[in-house]
């Protein structure tokens, strides 16, 4: 089956992408892993002594480097309805989180942990429609942001990706209801034509 023309533009500039290239030469699972490092860089996210909850997490670049940075008693679990290859230090549940019994699961790999952190690069199968498009995309966010809310403890952080467009103002505005910084990053490792940002929130208001 012929690939389309957007399909091939898309396999012959992510096999030039040098963040494809970097994330090849040093190990990590995707290119994404670079948007975290650059938010990491400026904001000092992630820190010894987290507990962290990375929903979306295949193929898991994020927990990947996450893991790098927190204390080795600490706490990562990813989810994502994808499998995912085993990562050392990473408790990985395969499900839809919307689903309480995968909501069980992670209550059972915390143990009650404090979660410090919750992080999302979830971004639904686009279509190039924006008025299929933004709806899905809010409406993970909406999940990620309601997930926080449930695990989070008080003064924690929640960073997820977004795109801009019709329903934006409104989720970053619902973000701010329950965090006390909220901001916008535009890492350089996003692709420049794609209008996907991150919210990262911090003071978790429980």
């Amino acid at each position: 089956m012929a690939r389309s023309k957007s399909s091939s533009r898309w396999m012959a500039e992510h096999f030039e992408d040098e963040y494809v290239k970097m994330a090849q030469a040093q190990g990590y699972r995707s290119r994404a892993v670079f948007k975290l490092k650059e938010i990491q860089e400026k904001d000092q996210l992630i820190k010894p002594g987290m507990n962290i909850v990375d929903l979306g997490a295949a193929p898991g670049g994020w927990s990947q480097y996450a893991r790098q940075l927190m204390g080795k008693k600490n706490k990562l679990v990813a989810l994502d309805i994808l499998p995912m290859d085993a990562l050392e230090g990473v408790e990985f549940i395969q499900g839809d989180f919307r689903e309480d019994s995968v909501f069980e699961q992670l209550q059972v790999a915390l143990a009650g942990a404090p979660v410090t952190l919750v992080m999302s690069d979830m971004a639904p199968n686009m279509s190039g429609n924006k008025g299929v498009d933004m709806p899905r995309a809010i409406y993970l966010g909406e999940l990620a942001l309601e997930t926080a809310r449930v695990v989070l403890s008080k003064y924690g952080c929640f960073l997820v990706k977004l795109f801009h467009g019709e329903g934006f103002e409104s989720f970053y505005q619902d973000v701010q209801q329950s965090f006390s910084k909220v901001v916008i990053r535009k890492p350089k490792a996003s692709r420049p034509r794609s209008n996907e940002v991150y919210i990262l929130a911090k003071g978790f208001k429980s």
